[in-house]
């Protein structure tokens, strides 16, 4: 019996070939985007979840307040976090502290010259660490591999680059040419979807040894990673009501004299990725947002497919009447009937689930392109792949097949054989319901995608502040000796700028495009009492700084060789100005402040500019000077002959800085960088809508045959009375126009709210204007009467005579 449900429900698919097709690409198109942005959902969910004591890991954040408001939200904290919450709660069990730290590392036993990288992802470790981790030690033992000074863990990748096939447990690598560490393990390479990748790891009592014990017990001294292993059974939000207490019991009085105050978040070690996104974040970390937009997407697809097999199926369901008449008259049961259609059901699904398959295999890569993610197919490998897929084909074979099955099951056999048989008004409504449901899903994302990308736009195209363009940086040398770096500074900048193809060479501790790395507290005037200061961004400059990166002064004067005091000098923006409590710029000018411990003046004031990308409100900078500044130096160039100019440099900076690696980058890209995410994420957003549309398209063109097929006796009868093949389209098309006017009237403000939230996340954003809103209704619009105009177009042009003959 089943058997020969399955060879009529093929003979059925075969007969009507074009609504076949419609339905399985359709339905294809769906799955196999649903699969797509499931292996990207899976991959970004996953984070950190190789961890075994993954429940009991978290993070702790840092918040500070000046004055009850909040400043700064830390990833990195103060040093004091690990040991005291250790020290004063028994749900601690352990604590790790990790301290970055970067440079360039190097190898000299081996053969054929010393090995030497700069390295990026180097950190300090308490030998609590590994224990407390799942990053699984190849070599050596994880207890004791970091407990001594002057101790380092690699990792395989490391090991490969400096030691080859050699052995690298008891070998030694210096940093900067300076500090020598023995290697006492060796770690697997960290995993692609770990919130925290390093290639080194020092042992903390090494950083202790440098910075003072002090340091362990440290409240203001941020940039420490603390990362917590809780006692099994333990609540951690009920821990986290306690910490206050603790904060106020051992570092209260020393924050209540500067009236800031700070606390801690405990964040869950999986949470990170697609949740965190505070200052000196360890990695570039997800978009939990994006992530459920992609899956609210991926949902739309397959539902705008069901739908379409559904209105196709009770569409068709007159034309089919007959044949369930028939099979009622010679004996069929209902339930027969059911299974014969969901058999159909089945078929197609099982259909569409092999080509969505091969859909996948076809275009994961041009979709690892589209997110900016190197995907695999492992996910073939995994059962919940299986299990995820099998759950969209019983669904889809289900849901999409009961309806239509009940709808012809139901047919009474006398009408239909007598030919009064006629869809239900019910059925009309469903149907129509369901295409203003398509219509709806496609303005909502053809609007989010529009928004998305004039935020870009925007973005973009906004005057910064500050000259970014034609700027080469080059990562200042870690390998120095500090008695004669600064002379070297000053020598290299004028060896550079005696070629006429670099206009300008600056040195500084940070460039546009990333927020400072340099947070200050307890920055206030001489004559204000502590619980006055605040807390800033510095960035240490030379004298050509704000010249070469054309900042504008608005009150006040540059640093100057003319002025020998300068060292103590000062600069504000505007920001800041205003933070120190001052309406004009002018006001602060000579004004004296305390800072780092001794008195400095400010002599100039600088306009605000856009140090970070739109997202980010201007912060209070302060610019000290420091002419030989150790982390970038930005050179002005002419674009024409760019390859011999950066050669140029690199040959001047061998000479200046041997042994150290020549690492630049362009300052346009660097600071577009920041809108990466969001620019992947409105390409990605707005592919997903196009195959949401075409899908919706499939239906209408499939439902708009069907109407033209139905009513061709009365387009020959209107042609034979007169009626012209424009009006004829019209009268067929304007259904489907007052379709999406509804879906449109009932989508646009649900639009209007959902990306105005999104904008709000922006410190300088668009409003969402009425065309935005507009455009996408007239584009639905043109794309469903170009979708139907096919059918409706062929049926006007028709022969009155042939149409009158139909049947």
């Amino acid at each position: 019996m089943i058997k020969n449900y399955f060879t009529i429900a093929l003979r059925n698919l075969l007969k009507n070939k074009v609504f076949s097709f419609i339905n399985i690409l359709g339905l294809a198109i769906g799955i196999a985007a649903c699969l797509l942005i499931l292996q990207y959902v899976q991959w970004e969910l996953s984070y950190d979840d190789f961890h075994a004591n993954k429940e009991n890991l978290y993070r702790v954040k840092q918040n500070r307040y000046n004055k009850g408001v909040l400043t700064t939200e830390w990833a990195a904290g103060c040093g004091a976090a690990g040991y005291e919450l250790k020290e004063g709660f028994e749900e601690v069990e352990e604590y790790a502290t990790l301290r970055p730290t970067g440079g360039v590392v190097i190898y000299k036993e081996a053969t054929g010259g010393p090995v030497r990288h700069k390295e990026e992802k180097m950190y300090f470790a308490t030998a609590s660490f590994l224990p407390m981790f799942s990053f699984d030690l190849l070599q050596g033992d994880e207890a004791t591999a970091l407990e001594k000074p002057y101790t380092a863990v690699i990792s395989q990748a490391a090991a490969q680059r400096y030691f080859g096939e050699e052995d690298p447990i008891g070998k030694r690598i210096s940093v900067n040419d300076q500090n020598e560490y023995e290697i006492t393990g060796v770690f697997q390479d960290i995993p692609e979807n770990s919130h925290l990748k390093f290639d080194f790891l020092f042992s903390y009592s090494t950083f202790v040894g440098w910075a003072g014990e002090e340091v362990i017990t440290a409240w203001q001294w941020d940039g420490f990673y603390t990362y917590l292993k809780l006692k099994d059974g333990t609540d951690p939000k009920a821990l986290e009501a306690k910490i206050p207490a603790l904060i106020e019991a051992k570092a209260g009085e020393e924050l209540a004299a500067y009236d800031s105050d700070m606390d801690f978040y405990l964040q869950p070690l999986t949470d990170i990725h697609l949740t965190s996104n505070y200052m000196m974040e360890a990695e570039v970390n997800g978009d939990q947002e994006a992530v459920y937009a992609l899956l609210i997407i991926a949902i739309f697809i397959i539902l705008i497919a069901w739908v379409n097999y559904i209105n196709l199926s009770t569409a068709k369901s007159v034309d089919r009447a007959k044949e369930v008449g028939i099979r009622k008259v010679m004996g069929s049961q209902r339930t027969q009937l059911i299974r014969q259609f969901m058999a159909e059901s089945v078929l197609l699904n099982v259909l569409a689930v092999i080509i969505a398959i091969v859909l996948v295999l076809v275009s994961y890569r041009y979709f690892s392109s589209l997110i900016g993610q190197e995907l695999t197919l492992s996910l073939f490998l995994t059962a919940s792949f299986w299990w995820f897929l099998l759950g969209i084909f019983v669904i889809g074979a289900f849901f999409s097949g009961i309806y239509p099955a009940f709808v012809l099951s139901a047919f009474r056999p006398v009408q239909v054989l007598k030919g009064k048989m006629s869809t239900s008004k019910n059925g009309v409504m469903l149907r129509k319901t369901l295409v203003v449901l398509q219509f709806a899903a496609s303005v909502f994302l053809i609007a989010g995608t529009l928004i998305v990308y004039q935020q870009i736009m925007y973005m973009q195209d906004q005057e910064l502040g500050v000259a970014i363009d034609q700027t080469l940086v080059i990562e200042a040398p870690s390998v120095v000796d500090d008695s004669v770096y600064a002379d070297r500074v000053e020598s290299f900048k004028a060896a550079l700028t005696r070629n006429s193809s670099i206009k300008a060479a600056t040195a500084s501790t940070a460039v546009p495009g990333n927020k400072p790395g340099w947070n200050a507290g307890g920055i206030k005037l001489i004559a204000q009492d502590d619980s006055e200061s605040n807390q800033y961004r510095v960035i240490g400059i030379d004298y050509d700084f704000l010249d070469a990166f054309q900042l504008e002064i608005v009150e006040g004067r540059n640093f100057s060789r003319d002025f020998g005091t300068d060292e103590s000098a000062v600069l504000f923006n505007e920001s800041a100005v205003k933070l120190l409590g001052f309406d004009e710029a002018e006001a602060a000018l000579n004004e004296e402040i305390f800072f780092w411990g001794d008195t400095f003046k400010i002599v100039g004031v600088v306009k605000d500019y856009h140090q970070e990308s739109l997202k980010a409100n201007f912060d209070p900078l302060i610019f000290r000077l420091i002419p030989a500044s150790r982390s970038f130096f930005s050179l002005k160039v002419e674009t024409a002959h760019l390859p011999e100019t950066i050669a140029t440099a690199n040959q001047v900076w061998d000479n200046f800085f041997p042994g150290n690696p020549f690492s630049y980058f362009f300052l346009d890209d660097h600071f577009n960088k920041q809108y990466q995410s969001d620019l992947r994420f409105g390409q990605t957003f707005g592919f997903f809508a196009l195959l949401a549309i075409f899908v919706a398209c499939l239906g209408l063109f499939g439902l708009s045959s069907f109407m033209a097929v139905q009513k061709t006796k009365e387009i020959g009868i209107r042609k034979v009375l007169g009626s012209s093949v424009s009006g004829i389209v019209a009268l067929l098309s304007k259904d489907f126009v007052l379709l999406v006017i509804i879906a449109s009237l009932v989508t646009l403000p649900l639009v209007y709210f959902v990306m105005d939230s999104w904008l709000s996340d922006y410190a300088f954003r668009i409003e969402i204007a009425w065309w935005l809103l507009l455009v996408p209704v007239i584009l639905v619009l043109l794309i469903a009467l170009f979708t139907i105009s096919f059918q409706t177009v062929r049926a006007a042009l028709a022969d009155p005579a042939k149409s009158l003959r139909y049947e």
